[in-house]
């Protein structure tokens, strides 16, 4: 398992007194409560390895439950949490920023964590990845690749960031390449996210797709593969559903962050509000590549990666 890195962070504070945080206290019990499964093969199990991470680096005693998808639902698993004496919980997910707001101030003793969203308030966190910069260096590697000329993104919401950056980096690496974007609304469509992407194939004859959808990313890439197309995975390193047909992919490590969110609960600094992570603070970057894209290509991404974290400009802005 590994062991995660140092991480610096930066800290955007939105609303006045959320720079509160509940006292230092020895982590003992973290839940976790996931909309869908831990079982898929990006987001839901990322979230788990971060919940053993937080167990076998602090010996903390850990709890779970899949399938939470409603307030309803999150009050009676926070309820069942509590009792058991749990002072740590995390939403794996954005859509827990809502359900945790209606009831936060029920369990003041409680730290309430969740991800990539914009409600905040005392003893509530959002833990936010910038996640333009990681899009934009997908579209220089898509635009680089494709011989039809017509990329596409089947993302879950128009709103992502990621699917801008894409958008920006294939326009940057070349500007007569044709980007095509459908959304379907939903972070785990895995039907309508399919047709999607084989109406856009047979609409557009692209032949390299971006899945920006953690619940139907891997379900893309499977049949861009049979489709003989390349992909971009999303989230986690996928490169091993298919190394001569998935480019790179675009990583999320949230595993480390539920382990450096703890750590700070721990030391009674994890802050109520919203905290923004990127390249620079080793919890985004991009995995593996292909032997299919030339060696010359994944030197100017690494180049590019690397001015971007030294500088926090992407190729397209201008550098002082």
């Amino acid at each position: 398992m590994r062991k995660t890195v140092a991480l610096m962070f930066i800290i955007t504070l939105f609303i006045t007194g959320c720079s509160d945080s509940i006292e230092s206290n020895e982590v003992k019990n973290v839940g976790m409560l996931v909309e869908g499964t831990i079982y898929d093969q990006t987001w839901g199990k990322k979230g788990y390895m971060g919940l053993l991470e937080i167990k076998e680096e602090m010996d903390a005693n850990v709890f779970f439950k899949e399938g939470v998808n409603s307030q309803v639902a999150v009050n009676e698993a926070v309820e069942s949490f509590a009792n058991k004496g749990v002072t740590l919980i995390f939403g794996h997910g954005s859509t827990y920023g809502r359900y945790f707001s209606s009831i936060r101030k029920e369990y003041p003793e409680i730290q309430f964590v969740y991800f990539n969203g914009d409600k905040y308030g005392e003893n509530l966190t959002s833990l936010n990845f910038n996640a333009n910069a990681m899009g934009f260096f997908a579209g220089m590697v898509a635009s680089s690749m494709t011989e039809t000329n017509q990329v596409g993104v089947v993302g879950a919401f128009e709103w992502q960031p990621e699917i801008d950056g894409f958008y920006e980096g294939v326009k940057y690496e070349n500007p007569d390449v044709d980007v095509t974007i459908r959304t379907v609304n939903h972070w785990d469509n895995e039907q309508m996210a399919l047709k999607t992407y084989k109406t856009m194939v047979e609409e557009k004859n692209i032949d390299i797709v971006y899945p920006a959808g953690d619940g139907f990313s891997v379900p893309i890439i499977e049949q861009a593969k049979e489709d003989g197309l390349y992909s971009i995975g999303y989230v986690s390193d996928l490169h091993d559903l298919g190394e001569s047909t998935v480019l790179t992919s675009t990583v999320q490590h949230v595993d480390r962050l539920y382990l450096l969110a703890a750590q700070l609960f721990n030391k009674g600094k994890l802050t109520s509000g919203i905290m923004s992570f990127d390249f620079q603070d080793g919890v985004v970057s991009m995995g593996t590549f292909s032997d299919e894209v030339p060696e010359s290509v994944q030197n100017r991404i690494n180049e590019a990666v690397d001015h971007y974290i030294e500088t926090g400009k992407l190729p397209n802005q201008v550098t002082n």
